[in-house]
């Protein structure tokens, strides 16, 4: 007995060790954690318990059988975040660069199956050269093993992918698949073909980071939700992001509990609203204002800034914000904030987060470049994710509320659940000015002085009273109550039932 004890702590050791001290030591050489060391600081101390330690791969061609480390290059198991079971697998680029092979797969797909069946996150740490070569057509056949499980597993449980090393080739699409992406800046890359394949193809000459790294994807991609300094504040902020969401659709979002008084009066948005309605404000200062403690975590920051998205709490409650943003291209709907809003709203409707949207939106970007792009498509994402939406869904009108964005935006006509407009809303088919020439183009008014005609249709019809005398919003509130009325609503929709049509799934816009 004391023969096989002894055996097995020197096994354990063995794994521990991973590609050995010298591939470690190179390992921290280019700043970079090992496998381990990352899960001690995105779990909870004391709490991971490890799957599959002991496994080796089973190949023997190319001089493999001569190399079988313990853990085939992949470290999976449970463990918590602030005392919530999360499941989490750590690819170990000492061991063979981190390479995909048929054990290093199977032992994913088995967390990845052991979170879906105990309703449990599953955090997947990317650290790796891709396919192992070697294993041919088997590792090909692993990567799509695991496809199938995010696909699964999409809407069931929360995935997160925390890119620490290279992704490349069909690699990338598994993080794509999840429902976040973090990325470490001057680390990380992703990508389908690499700078040299690009040269070759396409004559471009351009540097990892330029081609996949974590700037390029937080800003111009839209692949990466989160880009960070370094590893330690990457792996933080999942722990952030974690404490936000439920563990699976199972069950409710958890209570954040906050000193924050429900009642609170939001005296700064009396006057944020500046007077000439061409002037910009910063959305994100409302948003602050309103929710538990000021604290926000904004999601796709960097990209399609137009549009701010991103979690907080309301009386204790987790909810999604969705806001248009009068700073960046005065909030206009384009291509890229529409389908980065559409992501969002489905992923806080597949899991129970309500959604509370600001709205102070001039209509949908013209010009030729987003009409054949296809901003007919991309912005009826936007607006398919709101009507299926079936959480909790209340609206703040601030400003503009123009055109058909009006409708997109959480309007009552799709399902909003309580929606409200400050003073300060204007809520019409187009900008008073806009209306104004066409109204009075070919008629003998429009010999009358221009700017009294635009304060005259300002009064009558771009104002919140005549969309609240017709019951298109539930009230007209002033801006210093709007904290208090959106808690107020949301404890009222808190038990909300509501259902879309029997069908096995709809045809989203893609």
């Amino acid at each position: 007995m004391k023969n096989r004890i002894d055996k097995l702590n020197s096994l354990k050791q063995e794994a521990q060790l991973g590609g050995g001290q010298a591939r470690i030591d190179a390992q921290h050489a280019k700043g970079k954690l090992t496998a381990r060391e990352r899960l001690d600081v995105l779990l909870d101390e004391g709490t991971f318990r490890e799957f599959d330690m002991l496994a080796r791969h089973r190949s023997t061609r190319f001089g493999l059988e001569k190399q079988r480390p313990l853990g085939d290059g992949v470290v999976t198991g449970v463990g918590e975040i602030d005392g919530r079971i999360v499941c989490v697998f750590s690819q170990d680029f000492t061991v063979f660069g981190g390479s995909l092979s048929e054990v290093h797969a199977e032992k994913i797909c088995k967390i990845m199956d052991f979170a879906v069946k105990v309703g449990a996150p599953v955090i997947g740490l990317n650290d790796s050269g891709g396919a192992r070569i070697q294993e041919g057509v088997v590792s090909l056949g692993g990567y799509a093993d695991i496809f199938l499980r995010n696909t699964l597993a999409s809407g069931v449980i929360p995935q997160i992918s925390v890119i620490l090393g290279p992704c490349a080739g069909g690699a990338v699409y598994s993080p794509a698949l999840t429902d976040f992406v973090f990325m470490v800046k001057g680390t990380s890359y992703m990508f389908v073909t690499g700078p040299d394949v690009v040269r070759t193809v396409t004559h471009e000459e351009v540097t990892f980071d330029e081609l996949g790294g974590a700037d390029t994807h937080a800003e111009r991609s839209g692949v990466a939700h989160f880009a960070l300094d370094n590893e330690v504040e990457c792996l933080l902020a999942v722990r952030k992001l974690v404490s936000y969401l439920p563990l699976s659709n199972r069950e409710k979002p958890p209570i954040r509990q906050t000193i924050d008084p429900a009642d609170r009066f939001c005296d700064t948005l009396k006057t944020i609203v500046p007077d000439n309605p061409n002037h910009p404000y910063d959305i994100k200062d409302v948003i602050r204002d309103v929710v538990d403690e000021g604290d926000f975590l904004e999601v796709h920051e960097k990209f399609a800034p137009n549009m701010v998205v991103g979690f907080a709490t309301l009386d204790s409650m987790p909810v999604g914000i969705v806001a248009n943003q009068p700073a960046s291209s005065a909030g206009v709907l384009d291509i890229d904030s529409s389908v980065k809003g559409a992501r969002f709203v489905r992923f806080c409707d597949a899991f129970s987060i309500p959604l509370v949207v600001f709205e102070d939106v001039p209509g949908f970007l013209p010009g030729t470049d987003q009409e054949w792009r296809g901003i007919i498509r991309h912005g009826a994402k936007l607006l398919y994710a709101f009507c299926e939406a079936t959480v909790p869904k209340v609206t703040v009108i601030t400003r503009k509320a123009y055109g058909g964005a009006y409708d997109v935006m959480n309007s009552k006509h799709i399902r909003g659940d309580y929606n409200v407009a400050w003073p300060t809303a204007e809520i019409a088919v187009m900008g008073a000015r806009g209306a104004v020439e066409i109204l009075y183009k070919k008629s003998g008014d429009g010999k009358r002085n221009t700017e009294e005609l635009v304060r005259q249709y300002n009064e009558e019809f771009a104002n919140p009273y005549e969309a609240a005398e017709r019951g298109y919003i539930d009230d007209v509130i002033e801006p210093q109550y709007t904290r208090r009325e959106l808690i107020r609503s949301l404890r009222a929709l808190k038990n909300k039932i509501d259902q879309n049509p029997p069908r096995k799934h709809g045809n989203i816009p893609l």
